[in-house]
């Protein structure tokens, strides 16, 4: 029988025993009142008790009871026990957390929705050099570089920042912010001191290398310029050499002057000037047609200058990045095809298109076609000259001026490289 049942049979056998009784004296309603009194006392006084249990947490053992109050007693004391369990067990995977984290090489510091420190590891108290009371600081007040402040508050954590700790400033640290839960960040900072070093060490040797090679090249240059001239054709071996010669001197002189303008971009400061690029762009392209096409050709270049909007930038790295850009498209495709340059504005960008019917470019290559000294395994038509730096020296000019370059291309039909500057480039 459930105790609901129990409870209900015992409570009809009482009213039962009172009916009989009050029929017998003529007390009924009375006795009916005596007993309603007596079931809702006892129930006040079993309230009462589980309401003092229950103030006090449930830790202790309920009271003895019987009945449906017995029951009760034991199905609360089942969950606290079950929730007292689980609470160990998050506990302790709390703490295999904080254990790991602490361990980790790289700081971790965890932020609220209002930039305040809910946790840091030890690495991150380290390099920032925060504290056990930090916590509910926000980090702008303890980490206050410029360009750290400006990244946090931008919302674009695509890519780290990189910064000195704030207590050595010998550190070198790239920090990075990962969004996750409701309104919460994980902020992530690596050592990359040594990286810095070995980069700024590549840096150095390419252009005290690049340098060093421009008087012994000049010098070299000048002889064979003089044996040429010496040269009376008798010899087709001697004439050949000196022509090769001189065509290796004249690809190791570009190879060194597009290695020290990559430098030059890497370390140089920003300069800014209100571009004409319009301008820009009919002089570049009336000098690739003098150099590329013939006289008794069609022009090869159709410029399309769709509008007339000038960007801040430095007018020599971008004729520099246009010029790459243009020769490319000149070299990779047909001689009697036609390279289209159209210099237009979109709704939330400024672009210049440069299209050509060339071999094109197979997918697996375009990601890497800016790289350095990179040259793509494809079996051309005509052999094409180059130092292979033509397009990392358009990408660096692109990211100084805060464009972007886009590669789209299919093999046998032709390549579109987009460049996308932001309107907050526009100047008059």
């Amino acid at each position: 029988m459930g105790i609901w049942q129990k409870e209900l049979s015992i409570g009809l056998l009482l009213f039962l025993v009172v009916s009989i009784i009050g029929g017998m004296t003529g007390l009924f309603m009375p006795l009916v009142l005596v007993l309603t009194l007596g079931m809702l006392m006892r129930q006040l006084y079993q309230i009462n008790r589980f309401e003092r249990w229950i103030r006090t947490g449930g830790r202790t053992k309920y009271p003895k009871t019987s009945g449906v109050w017995e029951e009760i007693y034991y199905h609360v004391y089942r969950i606290k026990k079950n929730e007292k369990k689980r609470k160990k067990k998050l506990g302790k995977m709390v703490d295999q957390f904080r254990q790991s984290t602490e361990a980790l090489p790289d700081a971790a510091v965890v932020l609220g929705a209002n930039d305040e420190i809910e946790w840091a590891n030890k690495a991150a108290r380290e390099v920032f050099g925060l504290q056990q009371s930090d916590k509910g600081q926000r980090i702008p007040n303890l980490i206050r570089f410029p360009e750290f402040i400006r990244y946090l508050k931008s919302g674009n954590y695509n890519e780290p920042v990189i910064l000195p700790s704030p207590i050595n400033n010998r550190i070198t640290l790239a920090v990075r912010i990962i969004t996750y839960g409701a309104g919460l960040r994980l902020l992530l900072a690596q050592d990359v001191t040594q990286l810095k070093k070995m980069e700024r060490m590549r840096k150095d040797f390419v252009a005290n290398v690049s340098h060093e090679l421009r008087t012994p090249l000049t010098v070299l240059k000048g002889y064979l310029e003089t044996l040429q001239d010496m040269d009376d054709g008798e010899s087709p071996l001697l004439t050949t050499s000196f022509q090769q010669m001189q065509g290796q001197t004249e690809r190791m002189q570009h190879l060194v002057d597009d290695l020290l303008l990559l430098t030059r971009l890497e370390t140089q400061q920003k300069k800014a000037e209100c571009v004409n690029v319009s301008a820009l762009l009919d002089q570049i392209c009336k000098e690739a047609e003098t150099i590329h096409g013939k006289a008794s050709a069609p022009a090869r270049i159709e410029l399309s200058l769709e509008s007339d909007v000038n960007i801040m930038g430095e007018e020599q790295e971008l004729r520099s990045a246009f010029t790459n850009l243009l020769g490319n498209a000149l070299k990779y495709s047909p001689d009697d095809s036609v390279v289209k340059v159209r210099w237009y504005r979109s709704s939330d960008t400024i672009m210049l298109d440069i299209e050509d019917h060339g071999e094109g470019i197979a997918a697996a290559d375009i990601p890497r076609v800016t790289e350095r000294f990179y040259r793509s395994e494809v079996k051309r038509i005509k052999k094409v000259g180059g130092t292979g730096l033509g397009l990392a020296i358009v990408k660096h000019v692109l990211m100084r001026h805060d464009a972007k370059l886009n590669i789209t291309s299919e093999l046998g039909k032709g390549s579109c490289f987009s460049c996308h500057f932001p309107v907050k480039r526009v100047c008059h």
